[in-house]
C-alpha cells in the first residue's frame, strides 16, 4: 500500500480546504475545482481529500452527506491548535481535556459536519493501564 486517506464528499470545497489549511497547516497537492487533495506539512503521505458531492465520479447512491465519521489528527501540541480553533469561527464540540488513556484532545466540527478530533499523547493513568491489562504501555 502506498497511501490511504479519506476522500470526503462535500458541497463547499474551498471552505473545507481552507479549514484544514488554516487550522492544521495542510498544504495543497491538487485543486481542480471538483476535487481537492491536501497533505500534512510534516508528512506528504498524511492526506485528506474532498470531492464535489454531485460529481460524476461519485456514484449517485453515495452522494449523501457524510455522517458518523470522526477524523482524528495527532499533532505535536493540541493546546496550540485549540488556541487557533477558539480564536477562529470554528464550532467546538468538546473542550480541550486530558484523558486517562493518554490523550490530550479537543473536538471540533469541520465544514462538512464531520467530527474532528485533534490530540497529542500524554502519560496514561497507571490505573487505566492496569484495568485494561496494558502494562506494556506504561513507562
Amino acid at each position: 500500500m502506498k497511501s490511504l486517506f479519506p476522500d470526503i464528499c462535500c458541497d463547499n470545497l474551498p471552505k473545507a480546504k481552507q479549514f484544514y489549511m488554516d487550522l492544521l497547516g495542510f498544504t495543497e497537492l491538487v485543486d481542480i475545482g471538483w476535487y481537492v487533495q491536501l497533505c500534512s506539512p510534516l508528512d506528504e503521505n498524511t492526506q485528506i481529500a474532498f470531492v464535489k458531492r454531485s460529481h460524476d465520479s461519485v456514484p449517485a447512491d453515495y452522494q449523501a452527506t457524510p455522517k458518523g465519521v470522526v477524523i482524528t489528527v495527532e499533532v505535536e501540541d493540541a493546546d496550540e491548535i485549540y488556541k487557533k480553533a477558539t480564536s477562529s469561527n470554528i464550532t467546538l464540540v468538546k473542550e480541550i481535556t486530558s484523558e486517562v488513556w493518554g490523550q490530550r484532545h479537543f473536538m471540533a466540527c469541520d465544514p462538512n459536519g464531520l467530527l474532528l478530533d485533534v490530540y497529542h499523547m500524554i502519560e496514561p493513568d497507571a490505573n487505566f493501564l492496569k484495568e485494561y491489562g496494558l502494562t506494556k504501555f506504561s513507562s
